[in-house]
């Protein structure tokens, strides 16, 4: 490979300009295609702006560690381009056609040269994809070649190539892993989320709801699992909470499945971009029920966000993972909940989140089931959450969290054996505009240390927290009371109302109080009422 010109190196962009630049691509795609379409389209150069830049960087730091041991320039020639010293740091090795600095030469196209025909900017896009992924064998068949499509407009395609030429990833500083790319990807994925409404939440659960999930399960080792993993937001918080708390990611091995081609190959991207390994993600997408791509593998965590509510699903009445009750044809909720129940191991855990429904339903066989997985003592706790955290859809939502094991020992020092803890947080939340809310890092913090105080956890002894139950926020439940309950698992039902302060003033003293303050209130109306009626007349007159 022919040593490339040197491009003067400019500072990383910050994450609020990578913001403002890339609402400006969408701007510029938003007439002429859909939100899927765009998001698609714009994702994709990001990533290979985002490897270009990366590449670089790498190249300058090996150039600079060889001139350092006294190499000379031919030396340093031969050794620059082993894949081994990009791909060994997390960095993807980018072949000359494929990098940036040539598209962007070429964003008007290329011309014919002797034998080579022309090319629109859109073949030269698609076949730098091709060549990414020829190049890095993680990345087979994940990129997406869409560039030379009858429906993209190359022109507007040639302006988003100069757009992004500004912009600089670097992998340098606070971000480690979860560089800037990363950070700008979950942003616009939150976005596109937002643009597409109800179909974005196929690829994007809320970050806060994903936090809580990871922050009460603390997956730091073994194997995770999401059955319908979406863009891989469950993945990314978990290697967010393994840097947080000085762990080793590479003590855990990813795996996941999802149903759409386009949303998977988000999810392997995604994955990439983070340095996360995407083996686990298989060779393509497919149906979590019709052929499970990790048939033979137990799982230590499992997180999911499922589709809520599906009626039309690959059901038969035969599968072994139906161990409590064959769920009902119209409605996939107790599928998902017996499927990931399923593929945890001896002392796995779980959270998934559902529609509210699932906690109390009796419809079909749903009753059943629910009864038969609480008197085999897997639930461990039930949260009510709060409404409007989710764009794409508004059916409240709960979550389930599962324990193969709540005995005392490595999962808690406290015996949570025949008990289920409810936490009723719905009062919980700040609105983000009109139409979403989201958790704060306090509310995510006040629910997983209360699970962590009531199962008696490493990190509630570090923090000397002690469970006591809360009313109207949480308690812990024995089964014989749930069971009198007829199963219905909602925490409102349990936790009861929260305790009013006294505020020390007698009660008779109270009401002679309010009653004279009411009297005083109706008094001053009436007067007021008698000014505005002699001022209407003075202008009747």
């Amino acid at each position: 490979m022919p040593p490339r010109t040197k491009k003067e190196t400019s500072a990383p962009s910050t994450m609020q300009e990578l913001k403002d630049m890339l609402w400006k691509a969408a701007d510029r795609l938003r007439g002429s295609l859909s939100a899927s379409q765009y998001k698609d389209v714009i994702l994709g150069l990001v990533f290979l702006k985002y490897v270009s830049d990366a590449y670089d960087e790498r190249r300058e730091a090996i150039h600079a560690e060889l001139s350092e041991q006294g190499y000379d320039q031919g030396q340093i020639d031969d050794l620059i381009d082993d894949p081994e010293e990009y791909q060994g740091y997390g960095v993807f090795v980018v072949p000359p056609a494929a990098h940036w600095t040539y598209l962007a030469e070429n964003a008007k196209g290329k011309p014919a040269t002797g034998a080579e025909l022309a090319k629109n900017v859109g073949q030269l896009v698609d076949e730098a994809m091709e060549l990414v992924m020829k190049a890095n064998p993680t990345l087979q068949g994940t990129l997406p070649r869409l560039y030379n499509r009858d429906n993209i407009d190359q022109r507007r395609l040639g302006e988003l190539l100069d757009l992004f030429n500004s912009a600089r990833f670097s992998r340098k500083g606070q971000y480690r892993a979860r560089d800037l790319m990363g950070e700008v990807y979950e942003y616009f994925l939150g976005n596109f989320a937002r643009a597409e409404g109800k179909r974005g939440g196929e690829f994007f659960t809320p970050p806060s709801v994903v936090k809580v999930l990871v922050e009460v399960l603390e997956p730091s080792n073994g194997r995770v699992y999401d059955p319908c993993c979406g863009s891989g937001g469950m993945f990314v918080q978990t290697e967010k909470f393994i840097y947080e708390h000085d762990g080793d990611p590479k003590r855990v091995a990813i795996y996941g499945q999802e149903s759409i081609e386009e949303t998977w190959r988000m999810a392997k991207m995604n994955l990439a971009i983070h340095g996360i390994d995407n083996k686990g993600l298989g060779a393509r997408w497919g149906d979590t029920f019709a052929r499970d791509h990790h048939a033979d593998v137990q799982m230590d965590y499992v997180m999911a966000n499922p589709p809520f509510n599906i009626k039309h699903w690959t059901r038969s009445t035969e599968d072994p993972r139906w161990q409590f009750g064959v769920p009902p044809a119209n409605n996939a909720n107790y599928a998902w909940i017996q499927h990931i129940l399923s593929k945890l191991n001896s002392t796995g855990s779980a959270g998934v989140v559902m529609a509210n429904g699932s906690m109390s339903s009796q419809a079909n066989t749903e009753g059943e089931i629910r009864a038969g997985i609480v008197e085999a003592d897997l639930v461990s706790c039930m949260v009510a959450l709060p409404t409007q955290l989710f764009r794409s859809t508004g059916i409240p939502v709960c979550l389930w969290f599962f324990s193969k094991d709540k005995s005392e020992g490595p999962n808690g020092a406290m015996d949570r054996t025949g008990e289920v803890l409810f936490i009723d947080a719905r009062d919980l939340g700040f609105m983000v505009d009109r139409a979403e809310r989201a958790l704060s890092e306090e509310d995510i913090t006040k629910i997983a240390d209360t699970y962590h105080a009531w199962r008696g956890t490493r990190s509630a002894a570090k923090k000397k927290l002690m469970y006591e139950d809360v009313p109207g926020f949480c308690r812990s439940v024995g089964l014989a009371d749930i069971k009198d309950a007829d199963y219905a698992l909602t925490p409102g039902r349990y936790v009861g109302v929260p305790e009013v302060e006294d505020d020390g003033e007698p009660m008779e003293e109270k009401i002679q109080r309010l009653t004279k303050e009411l009297l005083q209130a109706f008094n001053e109306s009436a007067r007021m009422e008698k000014v505005v009626r002699e001022q209407m007349e003075r202008f009747d007159g």
